[in-house]
């Protein structure tokens, strides 16, 4: 058996997507800033997607700008937003995605800003009395904390934060490449100027996301070229990729009461047969919490010599996931998330992250052959 539980990195493609991408890569091909009738027709398909996207987020077209995926999307957000209003501080967690972190750390070794950390507990959630407190203490901050743990699967409370914000005057921005596609966003009431997504992570096609702008809140543009995007981000469109991308939203939303409820059974039945098979089997985060990502699972394994080779012989019982446990020095290369959390680095760690297309026998194999691994008889 085969199987993949690597989804938080990326999905399989919905063929249903790829069939309404196909047109745009064979028959319509024209580049759609052409004024002939080619280039008419594309462009009105990429105006067709946004106005999906839009109509599923309930905000307006105006406010949705198509990018390279969650990466560009976040770099926009922050460099431009920051440098365009002329902010000094900005606030952000140790477990943010590098897309966020190596960017605020890259701004603030360049002089531009000065970096706060808000605290977390040692589950990774956000103190919301510190971030207050931050935000209190400073006029005008950036603040980018994500809504879902791509690594833990704990869920931030984006709309109190944003509440928080736009009390202090604070410019909040959100990576929601993790759940977006996963849960609803209702744009009209969630208290926030940026966020992100990214298709490959519900089903869509890689290299291509978008980003929210509140139309309240301009900021310049970070890839500079020609007008697309209307003057905000230069070069020419992924066009079947902006299809695809649209499309993928659609069926996410059309189904995801019932995919949410199928994913949290299969992670439900991983946890509990991770229980039965390994002793002192842990979670790290708060991922075992159903109130957590439904898509993810980081599990902490006993203490091994083999902890080191762990992804490497799931791989060789044809089994792709993630991990990486928490840096116990500088010199080695782990979980940054994990390091954040202080769990014990001795301890192995793997990231489970699961979709609409696992079954409960994939999850019966991996749960075996894990506990084999750890020389654990089944009970």
């Amino acid at each position: 058996m085969k199987v993949y539980f690597d989804n938080a990195a990326t999905t399989p493609l919905d063929p249903e997507v790829f069939e309404a991408m196909k047109p745009y890569m064979l028959e319509l091909y024209g580049n759609p800033s052409s004024i002939h009738s080619h280039g008419r027709e594309v462009r009105a398909a990429i105006e067709r997607s946004r106005k999906t996207v839009a109509e599923l987020l309930n905000t307006s077209p105006s406010e949705i700008f198509f990018t390279s995926g969650g990466t560009e999307a976040d770099n926009t957000s922050i460099v431009s937003g920051i440098e365009s209003h002329g902010i000094k501080h900005a606030i952000s967690s140790r477990i943010e995605h590098h897309a966020v972190l190596h960017t605020l750390e890259t701004l603030e070794k360049n002089g531009k800003i000065k970096l706060s950390y808000v605290n977390l507990d040692e589950q990774g959630y956000i103190d919301l009395n510190h971030l207050e407190a931050l935000l209190a203490k400073h006029d005008k901050s950036f603040v980018s904390l994500m809504h879902a743990n791509n690594e833990i699967g704990n869920l931030n409370n984006i709309e109190k934060i944003g509440e928080l914000c736009i009390a202090h005057g604070a410019i909040f921005h959100s990576d929601t490449v993790q759940s977006v596609g996963h849960y609803k966003h209702d744009l009209q009431k969630l208290k926030i100027h940026c966020m992100v997504g990214s298709a490959h992570k519900f089903h869509g096609p890689k290299g291509i996301g978008f980003l929210y702008i509140n139309g309240d809140y301009k900021i310049a543009p970070f890839i500079y070229g020609g007008a697309q995007e209307r003057n905000m981000r230069g070069g020419t469109e992924n066009v079947c990729g902006i299809i695809g991308l649209a499309k993928a939203l659609e069926i996410a939303y059309e189904h995801m009461e019932e995919h949410q409820q199928y994913i949290q059974g299969l992670k439900d039945r991983m946890i509990h047969q991770l229980r039965e098979q390994i002793p002192d089997v842990g979670f790290n985060g708060d991922s075992a919490n159903p109130d957590s990502l439904y898509t993810v699972l980081n599990v902490c394994l006993p203490e091994s010599e083999d902890n080191d080779m762990l992804l490497f012989n799931l791989d060789i019982n044809q089994i792709s996931a993630s991990g990486g446990s928490a840096c116990s020095s500088g010199s080695n290369v782990g979980s940054h998330v994990l390091t954040a959390l202080k769990t014990d680095p001795k301890r192995g760690a793997i990231r489970f992250s699961f979709s609409k297309y696992n079954t409960p026998e994939e999850v019966d194999y991996v749960a075996e052959k894990l506990a084999q691994l750890y020389k654990v008889e089944a009970q």
